[in-house]
C-alpha cells in the first residue's frame, strides 16, 4: 500500500493544492493532507480552522484525511506510515529547492518525494495571493475549491 503526506503549510486549501491530491490519488492508495503548525507565521486561518476547512472538503473520502504536525516533514511521515511525500511546485525555481530537499530526504531519510507541477491555470494560486486578497476583503471564491466553506 502506497501511503503518502501532502505537507501545506499555509495553502492546502487552494484549487492548486486540490487538483496536486487529485493527481496524487491517482498512483497513492492514501494521502494525509499535513498542515504544519508554525507558531508565530501570518496565515489565512488558525490551523484549527484550516484542519475543519480542508477535513470538510475530503469529507466521505476514505483515501484522504487531514493532521496538523509540529515536527519534520519527514518525522511527521514516519508517524503515520507514509512511504511518500507529494510536493506541489509552481515555478523551475520551485522544482530546484524541492529536487536538493528530495534528494536529502532520500539519502538522509530514506523518504521519497514524488513533484508535481500546479497546473498552469493554477499557478498564480498561493497562500500570499489569497492572504492579500483577504486582507482588501476581496472575493476569494474563485482561488478555492468548491463547496469549501470558509465560514467554519
Amino acid at each position: 500500500m502506497t501511503r503518502a503526506i501532502f505537507p501545506g503549510t499555509f495553502d492546502p486549501f487552494t484549487t492548486g493544492h486540490q487538483s496536486i491530491v487529485e493527481r496524487a490519488l491517482t498512483f497513492v492508495d492514501h494521502i494525509t493532507i499535513a498542515i504544519g503548525i508554525n507558531e508565530g507565521k501570518r496565515t489565512c486561518f488558525p490551523t484549527a480552522k484550516r484542519l475543519a476547512m480542508i477535513g470538510k472538503l475530503y469529507e466521505g473520502n476514505t483515501r484522504v484525511d487531514v493532521a496538523a504536525y509540529g515536527c519534520l516533514t519527514v518525522d511527521f511521515a514516519k508517524q503515520v506510515g507514509a512511504n511518500l511525500i507529494i510536493r506541489g511546485i509552481r515555478t523551475v525555481k520551485d522544482f530546484e529547492y524541492e529536487e536538493t530537499i528530495a534528494d536529502i530526504n532520500r539519502k538522509l531519510h530514506g523518504v521519497e518525494t514524488v513533484l508535481l507541477f500546479t497546473l498552469p491555470e493554477l499557478t498564480s494560486v498561493s497562500s500570499s495571493i489569497v492572504r492579500e486578497l483577504l486582507s482588501y476583503g476581496k472575493d476569494i471564491s474563485p482561488f478555492v475549491p468548491e463547496g469549501m466553506d470558509l465560514d467554519i
